[in-house]
């Protein structure tokens, strides 16, 4: 009975640590989207460099 509960709290774990996981990747491609768009905003204000 004891390997059945701690099978269950392991996959209790195992998803949450999962869902926290993909969270984190989800905020790290929201954070690179937001980068890439600033760099693409300022790469459009600025003046052509001078030769």
């Amino acid at each position: 009975m004891a390997v059945v509960w701690r099978d269950f709290i392991t996959a209790l774990v195992d998803a949450a640590r999962r869902r926290d996981e993909q969270a984190l990747r989800d905020e790290r491609r929201r954070a690179l989207d937001r980068l890439a768009e600033e760099k693409i905003r300022e790469a459009r204000r600025e003046p052509p460099p001078e030769k």
